[in-house]
């Protein structure tokens, strides 16, 4: 073939690879509109806006990369079933499609064949919330330096209880704000605690420094708000504080946040709402341990149906997952993290309620690296880490939401879970220092004064026969 014959065929080949090839108005607009625009658009937490051609072109290599390794969209909890709401996730084909896209030199397209870009509510969006509730004063976000992890405290000064049907959280700055948890404290602590700040504020990594009466929401960016149903409202009594726990992430220059939080109320609920909590405190983790264990179990001790799961660790995470082993000897996966970020962590909603039958056992696995080749170790060299709330430290945690029959059912679900928790505590040599201090319904100050009397040779810790004359007390008293 001449060499001018040789060329012809190659231009022409090169003209039909293009022609094949996906363009961005045709095939990836459609994706990052739906998928990223959430975040990544003006305003929003995410560093750089995708709604334009010329902003997804000059960093098509970058997202090609990233939808390919998963890392974008933050979505964590693996595919399968029990399906999640607003599933944040690429499939095989779009991850494809992009880096066709990419590899291409990122054509744009033809003008008529660009979508509409997305149109994104403004206010709340789920609808004008009943009660507005708002930071007090502006918070100050240092324009670098670590994240802040900070507890507000909104009193509601109310006069009576109320059922709320809908929590709304809403970023005053969605250039710093990087998720936030909602939840109630009837124990007066948290008021404590940000008793001496301005703001009605204080430092709270890891956990609310206080065992919750509930957790009632979880925000992350790209979250739709929803209301629940009514028949299965949360009722927030007149006497507890909301307590929200922001994570704040620096944005390069000095920022002010002032978030707000949404309640729409509804009637009494016909359903009742409670929440199963596992959780392990007994870790330490020596230095170089690339693949540390923690395990924990409940029994279910009635029918239940979950309508959320929201689990918990620190940065030396690696992997998680929750399975509940039904009566009849088979599995439901009820979540599964392979890859545990702690910067991407919130609260995960069911499509559709999850039945587990009286006598599911549930178990909790967390893996935990704690060598020097985990890029998110927060000491180098490793160092050993325990249970704690701090940066330092490590947390073993999963909260289940659960839908029960009737609002009589939750006293006795919850005395039923709260003795569980104890049985599960007080285990043989259990001490004082094992005590955790945030789990939900435990009096840690009360069970530290009836540990004492059964210790009855006062070394500091239970043994068999303390263990059981003291469980015998608090089942007697259905505690």
């Amino acid at each position: 073939m001449r060499p001018f014959a040789i060329l012809c065929v190659s231009s022409l080949l090169s003209l039909a690879a293009a022609a094949a090839a996906p363009t961005f108005n045709h095939d990836v607009a459609p994706i990052l509109f739906r998928q990223c625009a959430t975040c990544h658009r003006p305003g929003e937490v995410a560093p750089f806006s995708l709604l334009s051609y010329q902003d997804a072109a000059k960093r098509a290599q970058l997202i090609a990369a990233v939808t390919e390794n998963r890392v974008m969209p933050p979505w964590k909890a693996e595919p399968g079933q029990p399906a999640f709401a607003n599933e944040r996730r690429l499939t095989p084909r779009e991850i494809d499609t992009i880096r066709a896209w990419a590899k291409a030199g990122a054509p744009e397209g033809a003008p008529q064949e660009k979508p509409k870009p997305p149109v994104f509510a403004s206010g709340w969006q789920a609808g004008q919330p009943n009660e507005v509730l708002t930071v007090g004063q502006p918070v100050e976000v240092a324009p670098d330096g670590p994240d802040q992890y900070r507890c507000f405290v909104l009193p509601r000064h109310a006069e009576s209880d109320v059922y709320v049907r809908g929590v709304e959280f809403r970023p005053g700055n969605a250039r710093v704000v990087h998720h936030a948890l909602v939840f109630l404290d009837s124990s007066g602590t948290a008021r404590k605690l940000a008793a001496n700040s301005k703001d009605g504020s204080y430092a709270c990594f890891g956990g609310p420094g206080f065992p919750p009466s509930g957790m009632i929401a979880g925000w992350a960016p790209g979250a739709t708000p929803a209301l629940d149903p009514a028949e299965w409202a949360q009722p927030i009594p007149k006497s507890s504080d909301i307590v929200v726990q922001i994570h704040y992430h620096p944005s390069g220059k000095r920022e002010q946040d002032r978030s707000s939080l949404g309640l729409t109320f509804s009637g009494p609920p016909t359903k009742g709402r409670a929440a199963i909590t596992l959780f392990n405190r007994r870790i330490d983790i020596q230095p170089g341990d690339a693949h540390y264990v923690v395990r924990a179990s409940v029994a279910v001790p009635r029918d239940v149906d979950l309508y959320g799961i929201t689990p918990h660790a620190h940065y030396l995470g690696k992997d998680m997952k929750v399975d509940a082993h039904l009566p009849d000897g088979t599995t439901k996966h009820l979540i599964w993290i392979k890859d545990w970020d702690f910067n991407w962590q919130g609260q995960y909603r069911y499509q559709e309620l999850v039945h587990l039958p009286k006598g599911t056992r549930i178990e909790l696995e967390y893996v935990y690296d704690n060598s020097e080749s985990n890029p998110h170790n927060p000491s180098q060299p490793p160092v050993r880490v325990t249970w704690g709330e701090e940066t330092k430290n490590e947390m073993a945690l999963a909260f289940l939401g659960v839908v029960l029959p009737s609002p009589a059912d939750v006293p006795g679900f919850q005395r039923a879970m709260r003795l569980q928790y104890l049985d599960s505590l007080l285990s043989s040599g259990f001490g004082l220092a094992d005590l955790p201090s945030n789990v939900q319904g435990i009096d840690q100050q009360r069970l530290r004064r009836v540990f004492q009397m059964f210790d009855r040779n006062g070394d500091g810790r239970l043994d068999d026969d303390e263990r059981e004359s003291l469980l015998q007390l608090l089942r007697s008293r259905g505690r």
